[in-house]
């Protein structure tokens, strides 16, 4: 989580300075449902992001210095220098990409899912996607053949509250999100998801009931996003005291106060990981600024099959 906290905040810093081509889109504040979702996995497993999702890729394992120098669009990143922030892939590590498309990455676990089963793989999938697909007629789609065929699939909601600018009151009928997924007899439940630990012990009995044959299941993470709905919104639409209150469940300082509780781990050592984690992201930021642009040569390289 301190990974994710550090390198996004460098995000924010190059985007803020214009280096970073196009939007970006920052999951500060959201480290726990990442990271306690994620931990739950084998490497086997498979997942699938959506449009703010440096913390997924993080988490699965990918590079700083690779996944730095594709959002800013340099030849030396994941796609390299094509995909920018929004359509990261890293197959190595089982992540089938961040997605700029709302719900995007909801098919393409659940036909993860569905090639594991034919190839008797054992993997589970799991799908990352933001309070805004709740509405999209593509995950309804996507519950219903899910449960139909008992797919090993993980819908995971980040509920951070807002699409976009709108608030999810605003547009989302009905009292029970969870009610989305017990419609297709889906085990659906509500988690605190600026705790990692409740997120993790979640996910991990969702993962071991697919993995088991048991079906899918439905998790609403309630987290919050502290910055706006890209680098650059000043999120006037949103009230003060609510954020203020958000804002005192981070989730980095409640697990070091449970590490500290229960482990004995100090504040040196908990300093420690964080002089480590920037100077990884440090490094990171300056072999991303001094790779090459990708060449012009390339354009049509990966383009047809």
């Amino acid at each position: 989580m301190a990974l994710i906290r550090a390198f996004e905040e460098a995000v924010r810093s190059l985007a803020t300075s214009g280096l970073v081509p196009g939007l970006v889109h920052l999951c500060s504040g959201q480290e726990a449902t990442n990271v306690g979702v994620i931990s739950a996995l084998e490497p086997r497993d498979i997942i699938a992001s959506h449009h703010r999702g440096h913390g997924h890729c993080l988490a699965r394992g990918a590079e700083p210095n690779l996944l730095l120098a594709e959002i800013l669009g340099k030849a030396a990143g994941y796609g390299g220098g094509r995909s920018g922030s929004m359509h990261v892939i890293d197959l190595e590590h089982g992540n089938l990409g961040t997605n700029g498309i709302v719900g995007g990455g909801i098919p393409l676990a659940c036909g993860a899912a569905l090639t594991a089963r034919a190839r008797n793989s054992g993997a589970v999938s799991v799908c990352f996607f933001g309070d805004g697909a709740l509405n999209q007629g593509l995950l309804h789609e996507c519950m219903n053949m899910a449960a139909i065929w008992k797919l090993a699939v993980v819908f995971v909601c980040e509920n951070n509250g807002y699409g976009e600018f709108t608030a999810i009151d605003d547009v989302t009928a009905g009292d029970s999100i969870p009610a989305r997924g017990e419609v297709f007899g889906i085990p659906s439940k509500t988690i605190d998801g600026m705790d990692v630990l409740a997120v993790r012990k979640a996910a991990l009995a969702a993962v071991t009931k697919a993995r088991k044959g048991g079906g899918p299941s439905f998790l609403i993470c309630n987290t919050w996003r502290y910055g706006g709905h890209h680098v650059g919104d000043k999120q006037d639409y949103k009230d003060d005291a609510e954020a203020k209150a958000w804002r005192a469940k981070d989730p980095l300082p409640r697990f070091a106060a449970w590490l500290a509780k229960h482990h004995g781990i100090g504040a040196r050592k908990l300093s420690n990981i964080d002089q480590t984690v920037a100077a990884q992201v440090a490094s990171a930021v300056d072999a991303a600024r001094r790779a090459p642009e990708p060449d012009s040569s390339a354009l049509d390289r990966h383009v047809y099959g």
